[in-house]
């Protein structure tokens, strides 16, 4: 039997309690050599919500899985469709101050690398690199069946081509780029195939119930080998994809500090974990550092 990949996760009351010292924070980027790892709540300052916490988009969508996507042509009209709509939206998302905060702590040579959980690209934007895209990158798509690899934006093109004046009006964005449409508003929208094969076309990104790559897992990993300290950002850590870093670097004694408005996953692991919004509380640390943090452009 096919089981559902996990969503939630529910905090117990033996958690430690978060903070608002930032010192920790200071200190650990001061030493340098800080592996930093992001998650959708550096996002939501850029308007892109979140999967949890309060008013997090878990609370009204059930995001598709890699086996619904695989399993019939109605789902993937379902999710092209409203990923096709997010897209526009989504792809106007500019970075926000935590992601230039971390740009600037990398410029400095503060970090030992940028692992982020998000498909947005917005660490890339901001001038983060390199960033391992853990969960891969909505800007791409790929083929099922032949493998072929290009540009987001030049599907967007051949669905607009083959769905003129699709502009349904949505309820609501989500943080994987997907719009939440009603059945009837998904029915008639036409798919396109793979332009080479005529194969099943996917956003190159890790779906709920899907693995990320192996290779990718083992670069992450040596990242955490090589770093004095592991800074979370914005991150429940619900699922293993994230947490199992969380727990390799405790386990060899790294100092895990997360910086997260709501309990995590990761706090019995983690030397403390500061309850306060991402932008504000890193452009604190930077100011602190002495290191600019540049403005919105």
């Amino acid at each position: 039997m096919r089981t559902r990949p996990t969503l939630s996760w529910t905090p117990t009351g033996d958690l430690p309690p978060g903070t608002t010292d930032l010192g920790p924070v200071t200190d650990a980027l001061a030493g340098g050599g800080v592996l930093v790892l992001t998650g959708a709540g550096i996002s939501t300052e850029s308007g892109i919500p979140a999967y949890r916490g309060e008013g997090g988009s878990l609370t009204r969508h059930t995001p598709m899985t890699y086996q619904d996507f695989t399993g019939g042509a109605q789902a993937r009209r379902r999710y092209w469709a409203r990923s096709h709509l997010g897209w526009r939206t989504f792809g106007r998302a500019r970075p926000n101050a935590g992601h230039r905060a971390v740009a600037a702590f990398g410029r400095h040579g503060l970090l030992a690398g940028v692992i982020t959980q998000n498909v947005d690209g917005l660490h890339q934007a901001a001038g983060s690199d390199p960033v391992v895209e853990l969960h891969g990158s909505l800007a791409r798509v790929v083929c099922l069946s032949c493998g072929a690899a290009g540009p987001r934006g030049e599907l967007a093109l051949r669905l607009e081509e083959a769905n003129p004046g699709f502009a349904p009006v949505a309820a609501a964005m989500n943080p994987d780029g997907d719009a939440d449409l009603t059945d009837e508003q998904v029915a008639d929208f036409r798919v396109v195939p793979c332009a080479r094969c005529g194969g099943v076309l996917k956003p190159d990104v890790v779906f709920f119930g899907e693995s990320v790559p192996p290779q990718r897992v083992e670069h992450c990993r040596a990242l955490v080998d090589a770093a004095a300290s592991l800074l979370v950002l914005g991150s429940s850590l619900t699922v293993m994809s994230g947490l199992r870093f969380v727990r390799e670097a405790a386990r060899a004694g790294k100092p895990v500090l997360i910086v997260n408005q709501d309990p995590t996953r990761g706090d019995r692991h983690a030397a403390t974990r500061i309850a306060l919004p991402l932008g504000p509380a890193l452009t604190t640390v930077a100011t602190r550092l002495d290191i600019p943090v540049p403005d919105a452009p």
